[in-house]
């Protein structure tokens, strides 16, 4: 069910919001402020929480990373195959235009494990080597239910 509906916690609770499916918003008694807020229904959305903490190691994570490359044959490539030499399994890859300079793109992947275990911390200082840039949008536990 595509997330449609933005909610907020009930009365008392006015400095909490989501953006979240009917569902969800009935599994937690949250009050519905607007419905059909997408711009496109062919929309997936995907949410994070962002937190003052970072989260700790659950044996269950997920990392995510942003990352650029040079403008060249192979350079996604050898970003990728730092991770599987490092037995890292990649999950979710997307890209995005930088909407800077043209054939310029992010990518974002999403990698099985956390950012302090010792194989992802080795194939993340390895990738930033093949990398303009390279950000850790920080790691979460793999999520085991779907809403």
């Amino acid at each position: 069910m595509p997330p449609d509906r933005w909610t907020s916690a009930p009365s008392g609770s006015t400095r909490v919001a989501a953006i979240g499916s009917k569902q969800a918003a009935d599994l937690y008694n949250l009050h519905v402020l607007f419905e059909n807020i997408e711009d496109n229904p062919d929309n997936e959305t995907r949410f994070l929480v962002i937190g003052r903490e970072p989260a700790r190691q659950s044996g269950e994570d997920k990392t995510a990373i942003m990352f650029t490359t040079a403008h060249k044959p192979g350079a996604l490539a050898e970003v990728l195959d730092v991770f599987k030499e490092n037995g890292i399994n990649l999950t979710d890859i997307e890209k995005r235009p930088s909407k800077k300079v043209n054939w310029e793109y992010y990518f974002f992947i999403d990698a099985q494990g956390h950012q302090d275990d010792a194989g992802m911390t080795s194939a993340i200082a390895e990738a930033r080597q093949h990398c303009l840039q390279l950000t850790v949008l920080g790691s979460y536990p793999r999520a085991t239910e779907v809403l």
